[in-house]
């Protein structure tokens, strides 16, 4: 089968941006907040929202499951405070999980964490808590900048993350390290701020000394992994300079990169630098890139044909393809082994 491992809910009905954005202009205006209840989107239209859009491109992609998680640029941590944070959170996580419910076998629930700057990150346990044990979350998505662009948080090996990480050890669940929106005009959302996070994020996990502390902690890095498979040459030299170990031994056996490159040479790079143990299929349809590649005549965001167009060995197609997103996500395996997959 084809497990697509980054999945976002970009498509959901109009009500959930409409609330947020009275949410949001609640902050200066508490009398014009709306309530949790305001927000009424029934089954029927969540139905829609999928059929014609993510559903739709996964049956002509051939995918067969996504793991999915609302949408990232919507996480926006920097708006408000920690509780309009939890609350945002708390609503579209419960769309998602109401998403896996009605296509049990088409969609596994990934959960946001309400993170807020300068909030200790140990605020998101109940939340991570509630995911996985009341929605069977099989993943969450981790902010390393809530700030939205301005980088204010501690490095992902900072102490103070530990209240997360230490949960998710419990649960046996991994994180994909996603940031959200970039309020920092000199970073494009998209097209900068995500890269740069992806490239941040695992420079600083080959700085430190996380995995030690917590051995099955597993992360994906998403986007390919930014600019780390291009210069991985560069951060082999890095880590030797900090006296670290070689990055097969240092980080490899926790982190892992997904397939969201958007050209063939790309993905080819990508495939050639970073052991086929580490790399899980993965489209973020329907994401920042939607439009059809001239030089193809397909969608850029069609990540299956490049992987199938790369030269690889038909166990480490399938391996990427399925087995280790089971591997890497083991709520996943038995959810699907509970299918009989």
């Amino acid at each position: 089968m084809i497990i697509d491992c980054h999945g976002h809910y970009t498509t959901a009905p109009g009500a959930l941006a409409a609330w947020r954005d009275r949410q949001i202009a609640g902050l200066d205006d508490p009398a014009s907040a709306p309530s949790r209840a305001d927000l009424e989107i029934g089954d029927d239209e969540l139905r829609e929202s999928i059929e014609s859009n993510q559903l739709r491109l996964m049956d002509e992609r051939g995918i067969d499951l996504t793991v999915f998680s609302p949408r990232a640029s919507f996480m926006a941590h920097h708006v408000g405070d920690f509780k309009t944070s939890a609350e945002w959170a708390s609503i579209c996580n419960e769309l998602c999980f109401r998403v896996s419910r009605l296509y049990p076998e088409r969609f596994a629930m990934a959960a946001m964490l309400p993170q807020s700057p300068g909030v200790d990150p140990a605020t998101c346990v109940p939340e991570l808590t509630r995911c996985v044990e009341e929605y069977g979350a099989v993943a969450l998505n981790l902010n390393p900048d809530p700030s939205g662009g301005h980088w204010t948080a501690p490095p992902l090996t900072d102490r103070s993350w530990y209240p997360v990480y230490e949960k998710m050890a419990e649960y046996d669940i991994p994180a994909m390290v996603h940031v959200s929106t970039s309020v920092n005009p000199a970073f494009h959302t998209t097209g900068a701020h995500y890269l740069n996070a992806d490239t941040t994020a695992f420079m600083q996990l080959v700085q430190g000394d996380l995995f030690k502390d917590f051995p099955t902690l597993k992360l994906v890095i998403p986007h390919g992994g930014g600019a780390v498979p291009y210069h991985w040459g560069r951060f082999r030299g890095l880590a030797m300079a900090l006296g670290k170990p070689e990055l097969e031994e240092h980080v490899l056996d926790n982190v892992f990169f997904d397939t969201c490159v958007y050209h063939q040479p790309g993905i080819d790079l990508l495939l050639e630098v970073v052991p086929p143990k580490n790399i899980l299929f993965a489209s973020e349809m329907i994401g920042a890139v939607r439009d059809i590649d001239p030089c193809t005549g397909f969608h850029f965001d069609d990540t299956r044909r490049y992987v199938e167009a790369a030269k690889l060995p038909a166990e480490h197609r399938s391996a990427i393809q399925e087995h280790n997103a089971r591997t890497v996500y083991p709520r996943l395996d038995a959810l699907l082994k509970s299918q009989g997959r």
